[in-house]
């Protein structure tokens, strides 16, 4: 199930709830990143699935309605699920969906630290942009990490 949808001049995102009492995956797009999306996508059903958020057997959203979500071509999320399918990742049944396979996906810490390195470096690149320092970045995300903690929203 789709359950938010939202767009900014950089980031395409949607939040999609895999099952009760897990976390959510949200593909988040990135159009100034110079990664096509479909790559994005496709990195992060990689991780969702190395880290546990998608399990064997789990339905992935239909290509269509990912790609209106998204607000991007059909063809390609059809691209990225092509690719999943091509490294056995994922299996699509005719009329029934994509689903996850029982593929297993293992990130190195190298892998993970590169992809976060790649979003923190455009983050601070954009948050500097606006005169944040990095103290203060880090200052109002050890906030909202207590936040959470204490079971506050982090919306305020």
């Amino acid at each position: 199930m789709l359950t938010l949808c939202y767009r900014t001049s950089t980031i395409l995102a949607v939040g999609w709830s895999v099952e009760k009492n897990q976390r959510e995956l949200s593909f988040v797009l990135d159009p100034a990143g110079g990664v096509p999306f479909y790559r994005q996508i496709i990195l992060q059903v990689e991780m969702a699935i190395a880290d546990g958020r998608l399990k064997p057997g789990t339905q992935l959203p239909t290509v269509r309605g990912l790609a209106v979500q998204l607000q991007i071509n059909p063809n390609t999320v059809a691209r990225a699920y092509s690719e999943l399918e091509i490294r056995g990742i994922v299996t699509t049944q005719q009329g029934t969906g994509t689903f996850i396979s029982d593929q297993e996906v293992a990130l190195s810490q190298a892998e993970r630290d590169r992809v976060l390195m790649r979003l923190v470096q455009s983050f601070l690149a954009t948050a500097s942009g606006y005169g944040f320092s990095i103290g203060e970045i880090t200052g109002f995300l050890r906030r909202i990490e207590e936040g959470q903690s204490h079971g506050e929203s982090s919306s305020s």
